[in-house]
């Protein structure tokens, strides 16, 4: 091997290091370690945005907001979308009392990642904010803070229904004994939420002297907010026509309406006939019944073929879900081969229908039977296109551990690393002791493998740690016994 090889290759151990420090200094609280631990990974890779993000943290909470404002948005001009450089804006934005701005930015936020509770938060922490600070939106006065293009219809509007296909299936008949509401009713129903936004968008623009103003890219604030109008009459026009057959029957004359039966009653009948049949797959199932589970999936399965698509408009996603009933029976069963089957059937629906969270539990499935197979390789394929569609911070936590122990068994210690600290730092998050031992563990297994002796020592102290605040005796132990065996390695 090279020398210049084997110094890029000591560069990339040392940068790796330094991020690692940095975030389990702040998680100690130790933010200005943490970030001066972040300025030195910066200066061997100045293009790194998880390292502005990690450093804007820093300095947000040592009350530094101006300095983790311009940390957040050098990591977006690294990469515009990233929604936690997105984050780290609004949130530097509301403490320095910018609020209409951070207000601009969390609705940002939450166009991309509209799953994510902390952007909702935010837009209800900073309209609060303003209502009390200005008492009404008038006396809004924008000034020039960046880019403030948030909610653009730059494409036709393609948005996944709210609910489940089952659920879908059971409003209708709720909705069906409801008058037809008035426009303004309706809206308000359409965009549930975001019509308190909507109100308040639109007495901006009731303001003359707001309106004139512009953005420092030189486009007219008018423009922006009709923007963010225009998008929420997008969705509340799309959300009408998803809304269930109910409304377009009550409208139908008595004679028509009794020569033909309304698809309502046949979807809440569908509906029902579905409940019921889940409920006891995933009891069978849960008992250890896997053959009884697989025989009553197959049945249902061939009921719901039998539908139209009239009838069961979200008749792909029931399907999907069925093929990941019949995978998980067959995996329990001991047939890998027809456990994966099924999950990559399951898999190819949810692509067809476009819902994301879905498609997460099919790559969820795949991964777990790749990791039960001792295919290493393949579950980390799997499982690291899961990541864009996990949100929660518990989920996020074992998803992380799992692509962590993947790469350790490959011995690809630095992803393993990586991958552990993230664990450990959404289980921070998640308040979750047992998830933080299992994080910690993975982290000093990683730096024992890379030969970071006193790093290993120190996150198996961590780990030592919440295992006796849970009173694991049987952690304790492992720990204890793993602790030992890497302090015999620390120099004498």
């Amino acid at each position: 091997m090279w020398d210049g090889e084997l110094d890029e290759q000591k560069l990339k151990g040392v940068f790796s290091s330094l991020v690692a420090d940095g975030g389990w200094l702040f998680l100690k609280g130790e933010n200005q370690k943490a970030a001066d631990s972040f300025t030195s990974a910066l200066a061997l890779n100045q293009d790194d945005k998880n390292c502005f993000v990690g450093r804007s943290k820093c300095y947000l909470k040592m009350g530094h907001s101006d300095q983790a404002l311009k940390d957040a948005e050098a990591s977006l001009k690294v990469d515009a979308t990233f929604f936690e450089g997105l984050y780290m804006k609004a949130e530097a934005l509301y403490h320095m009392a910018e609020f209409e701005f951070a207000l601009v930015f969390y609705h940002r936020g939450l166009k991309l990642r509209p799953q994510i509770q902390e952007f909702r938060l935010g837009i209800q922490k900073a309209q609060e904010a303003m209502e009390n600070s200005i008492g009404s939106p008038s006396s809004v006065k924008l000034k020039n803070k960046g880019d403030l293009a948030f909610f653009r219809k730059e494409e036709e509007v393609k948005r996944s229904k709210p609910i489940s296909a089952i659920q879908n299936l059971t409003k209708e008949k709720k909705q069906q004994s409801q008058k037809t509401p008035k426009k303004e009713k309706t809206t308000r129903q359409m965009l549930g939420e975001f019509y308190s936004d909507r109100k308040y968008l639109e007495s901006l623009m009731k303001d003359e002297d707001l309106v004139k103003g512009k953005t420092k890219g030189g486009e007219r604030l008018e423009d922006v907010i009709q923007g963010c109008l225009s998008y929420l009459d997008t969705c509340t026009d799309f959300w009408k026509q998803e809304s269930p057959i109910c409304d377009q029957e009550k409208n139908r004359k008595p004679a028509q309406q009794k020569r033909s039966k309304p698809r309502h009653c046949a979807a809440s009948e569908h509906a029902q006939f579905l409940l019921k049949s889940l409920d006891e797959i995933d009891a069978d199932l849960e008992c250890g019944n896997a053959e009884g589970s697989l025989k009553k999936a197959e049945e249902v399965m061939k009921v719901v073929q039998r539908w139209s698509d009239k009838e069961v408009p979200d008749k792909k996603e029931i399907l999907g879900g069925l093929h990941s009933c019949m995978g998980n029976a067959w995996l329990d069963l001991g047939d890998v081969d027809k456990a994966l089957e099924h999950h990559h059937k399951d898999l190819e629906l949810t692509k067809q229908c476009n819902m994301p969270e879905a498609l997460s539990r099919a790559l969820d499935n795949i991964g777990r039977v790749y990791v039960q197979t001792g295919q290493f390789e393949q579950a980390a394929e799997f499982w690291q296109k899961k990541i864009p569609l996990v949100y929660g911070a518990l989920e996020k936590t074992w998803l992380f551990h799992g692509l962590g122990c993947c790469y350790l068994m490959l011995d690809r210690h630095d992803e393993a690393r990586e991958f552990g600290l993230r664990s450990a730092a959404a289980a921070d998050e998640a308040a979750d002791e047992k998830w933080q031992i299992n994080a910690h563990v993975l982290v000093a297994q990683s730096e024992l493998k890379l030969g970071n002796f006193e790093s290993s020592v120190f996150y198996f102290e961590r780990a030592l740690t919440h295992a006796k605040l849970q009173e694991d005796d049987s952690a304790m132990e492992a720990i204890q016994k793993a602790l030992e065996e890497a302090k015999q390695q620390l120099p004498q």
